[in-house]
């Protein structure tokens, strides 16, 4: 039996930097093919989508604009040429490209009649029309909740370690910020059998979040102090094989820089800082060997990844119920963008009506 197709979804929708979002209904337009419907239950609050709030990645073209690039959900219709997937399929939603091509974006209406620009992937919505190369099937037996965390932050920050660098049994990881990406940068040190594994951060609350995902070592930034006095202990002042800055802060950057081994030392840049921010570091820590390496979204494979994650909690090796964070509904999303600022611990979620129902 065919799903019924809603005219009209509420959105959180971005109309100029630095305002709150607008909660409103939108019309939905008809799918172009390629396109699917996403009924979403659950969407994950990253800091990209902040940066575009407060409207620190520079000029933005698109607005007014929908948000969230995170989530899982249920296909409520397919658009003509869709092979992925089909009508009442569970996925999760990411904006890391899939097998698949790109097709146009979407372009909502609201009721005053203004279009409202949509990237390949939207989340911050009850329903979604998304790129088909943006959605992977996920078990039924996953919940939304959990599933949710595997479009972006597990993508990410497990992709990093397990993808990106590859890391082996035994060696050693320091880990700038530990909100979603860095919690699940943690998380995979660990299923890699990493050594020593040392979280920095200024949250106690997410410092306790990395220890229960298998931190080995902990530091709580203090602005008065750099933070490599800490860390630095515990490798004995040599330096760890690798880190991850996943805090968006230019001066995390540099320590993590700072705190790799030389001769083959890889410190790997995930963060999302300000438009126009810069980095200063000494060059003579190139020559003495250190790495300094970016990450677009932990070089992940969504249609090998996502499966690959899923079945790693199915089998509890994979903690994603730690990660997730507070949840609020759709019509509090200003409320979760104060949160996420003041430092919340976990994945902050945005909770739709969809998800009472499952």
């Amino acid at each position: 039996m065919s799903l019924p197709f809603p005219k009209t979804t509420r959105a959180a929708v971005l109309y100029a930097a630095k305002k709150p979002l607008r909660v409103e209904a939108l019309k939905i337009p008809a799918l172009r093919p390629g396109q699917v419907l996403v009924q979403i239950a659950v969407a994950g609050f990253c800091r990209s989508q902040l940066n575009e709030i407060l409207g620190l990645k520079g000029a933005d073209a698109h607005l007014p604009h929908t948000l969230g690039h995170e989530g899982a959900g249920r296909v409520v219709a397919a658009g003509k040429g869709v092979r992925k997937v089909k009508e009442g399929d569970r996925v999760v939603l990411t904006w890391i490209r899939g097998a698949g091509r790109d097709v146009p974006c979407a372009r909502y209406q609201s009721t005053g009649g203004r279009f409202v620009n949509s990237g390949a992937v939207s989340t911050f919505l009850e329903y979604a029309v998304v790129s088909e190369n943006r959605v992977v099937c996920i078990p039924s037996q996953i919940p939304f909740k959990e599933a949710a965390l595997l479009g972006c932050a597990v993508l990410t920050g497990a992709g990093m370690v397990l993808r990106t660098l590859k890391m082996k049994p035994r060696q050693t990881l320091a880990v700038f910020g530990t909100g979603g990406v860095g919690l699940s940068v943690v998380a995979a040190a660990r299923l890699a059998g990493a050594r020593a594994i040392a979280a920095v951060d200024k949250s106690p609350q997410n410092l306790v979040l990395a220890r229960r995902l298998g931190a080995t070592h902990t530091h709580l930034l203090n602005k008065a102090e750099n933070s490599l006095l800490g860390i630095m202990k515990v490798t004995s002042g040599r330096g760890f094989d690798y880190a991850v800055e996943a805090s968006g802060d230019t001066r995390a950057m540099e320590n993590a820089f700072s705190s790799v081994r030389d001769h083959g030392g890889i410190c790997l840049i995930a963060g999302n800082p300000a438009f126009g921010r810069t980095l200063r570091i000494d060059p003579f820590f190139l020559i003495q060997g250190k790495k300094i390496l970016g990450s677009w979204g932990g070089d992940a494979r969504p249609d090998e990844d996502v499966p690959r994650y899923a079945a790693l909690y199915l089998k509890k090796r994979l903690n994603l119920a730690a990660l997730a964070g507070a949840e609020y509904p759709l019509d509090r999303i200003n409320d979760a963008v104060t949160a996420f600022q003041k430092g919340r611990p976990g994945r902050i979620l945005i909770r739709m009506p969809f998800f009472a129902e499952v």
